[in-house]
């Protein structure tokens, strides 16, 4: 896939970088790599029926398993991200895609799903839901690249 050219300038949210835990290292513990891999590879196919399918590479599961591999690296597993793909610097990842705060938050429904039906069928550890998503709230925010709408 080709990178869109950019229509507007890049916005900065306010407050900076987010100011949030990490995710916990137990949730990594518990699913494992493969669980991780299996929550990111069910968020990426329900983007790919969302309305920000567009924003996305063609091949949605390489793209899962990108992100997979930034979360293993975030809840201190292997440093699978910066060893495939190098330093994460995810906001300047996201430069080219103009992310509004509408985009933001289908993408976190889509997440959101993945993680509700792993803590039913696969052994998410329901006591480290709210923190996890807590952290998806707090670092989403930072990727939001379009100035809202007055």
């Amino acid at each position: 896939m080709a990178q869109p050219e950019r229509t507007q300038p890049i916005y900065t949210p306010q407050g900076g970088p987010p100011r949030v835990d990490r995710p916990s290292g137990e949730i990594l513990e518990t699913v494992g790599e493969e669980g991780v891999f299996r929550i990111l590879s069910n968020t990426y196919k329900r983007i790919g029926e969302s309305p920000i399918r567009a924003m996305f590479a063609d091949d949605l599961e390489a793209a899962s398993r990108r992100s997979a591999a930034f979360f293993v690296q975030v809840m201190g597993g292997a440093p699978l991200y910066t060893e495939n793909y190098g330093p994460p610097r995810m906001r300047m990842r996201h430069f080219p895609f103009e992310i509004d705060a509408a985009a933001r938050t289908v993408w976190l429904q889509c997440f959101r799903g993945s993680l509700q039906e792993d803590v039913e069928h696969h052994g998410f550890p329901s006591e480290h839901l709210a923190s996890f998503e807590t952290f998806l709230e707090e670092f989403s925010k930072w990727m939001v690249n379009v100035e809202p709408k007055a």
